[in-house]
């Protein structure tokens, strides 16, 4: 058996050949995914810590009983984030008429990321503008919060989130237009100036 220095070594593709052969080692595959799936429900959602990690930990027991059925042409990390996704929707079918966002962990450099990505960061500081993306984040719908979100926080790319959410690339990139104008009139109404 490899100590946990060869299981940092390996791709997620012999990670899961691995779980599937020893379930035991599944506790290196969901280590490595927890904290950025558990940052990306909280993203994406308006759940407390006690819920998204709720919600991590079924989503864990769907990937466990479902791996023999990962597609080996997908990422894994696609396929993971799409459990995810499901995951976080079917818990809003049960406690929520609509999703909010919860701000979750915004960092500087994510903030530059989408800041940048949406030609307004040389109008607004970034204290500002963390307080800025926020705030407009969580008046968006979720369809566009979510592919925001997943584009420029979690840094996917278009296969990815089209893998992730079951649509097409061009649907996707429809999808990111759409939500960048949506994020443009929203920071508009709070009197941001930006060209």
């Amino acid at each position: 058996m490899p100590n946990n220095q060869d299981f940092s070594k390996k791709t997620d593709e012999e990670l899961v050949k691995l779980v599937l052969s020893n379930p035991d080692d599944f506790l290196y595959l969901a280590r490595r995914y927890e904290k950025q799936l558990l940052r990306y429900i909280k993203r994406i959602s308006s759940f407390n810590q006690e819920e998204a990690e709720d919600i991590l930990q079924d989503a864990f027991i769907k990937v466990y009983q479902n791996l023999n059925s990962f597609d080996n042409n997908l990422k894994f990390s696609s396929w993971i984030y799409r459990i995810i996704h499901n995951q976080v929707i079917s818990h809003y079918r049960k406690v929520k008429a609509r999703p909010e966002y919860h701000s979750g962990e915004l960092n500087e450099d994510i903030l530059n990321n989408l800041a940048s990505n949406l030609n307004i960061i040389k109008e607004v500081d970034n204290k500002y503008l963390r307080q800025e993306i926020d705030q407009v984040l969580s008046k968006l719908d979720f369809k566009y919060r979510e592919v925001l979100v997943l584009k420029f926080l979690e840094e996917k790319n278009y296969q990815e989130i089209s893998d992730i959410l079951k649509k097409p690339i061009g649907t996707i990139a429809t999808l990111i237009n759409r939500a960048k104008k949506k994020f443009k009139e929203e920071l508009g109404k709070i009197n941001i100036n930006f060209k």
